[in-house]
């Protein structure tokens, strides 16, 4: 080996950049989002619940979406019945955002924050009053 000293050089510059943002980041954690929850349906509700408890549905919101999806568009279904026995109509547009009319205060803060981009928005066309 000729050019050993070429080689590990540039094998720890290379190790460097690759484990950078790793060691760069360490110890620094971003505040969560804090959720603007004042949209005027939600005011006007007397019980402020969503169609399932909070946690679950910060946890499992996107399988659920999912799931209406694949029962509205596949299977022909159009009612969920809740974890309470209270059914609501299959429809990101019509009940999830009809609460949750914020979209950009609501939805777009968590999804920047977890660094996801869903495609609702290939097939679902944003509301005029909610494009930021």
């Amino acid at each position: 080996m000729y050019d050993a000293g070429k080689i590990i050089t540039g094998l720890l510059i290379g190790i460097g950049l690759v484990s950078f943002p790793f060691w760069y980041n360490q110890g620094k954690v971003a505040p969560p989002p804090e959720l603007k929850m004042d949209t005027p349906v939600i005011q006007q509700m007397k019980e402020k619940q969503c169609i399932e408890p909070t946690p679950y549905m910060r946890a499992n919101h996107m399988e659920l979406i999912d799931s209406w999806r694949n029962a509205v568009v596949r299977e022909g279904g159009r009612l969920y019945v809740a974890s309470d026995g209270k059914k609501y109509l299959m429809s990101l547009s019509n009940t999830c955002l009809h609460c949750h009319s914020n979209k950009d205060k609501f939805c777009d803060r968590c999804h920047s924050y977890t660094g996801v981009s869903p495609a609702c928005w290939s097939c679902h066309v944003v509301p005029k009053e909610m494009k930021g």
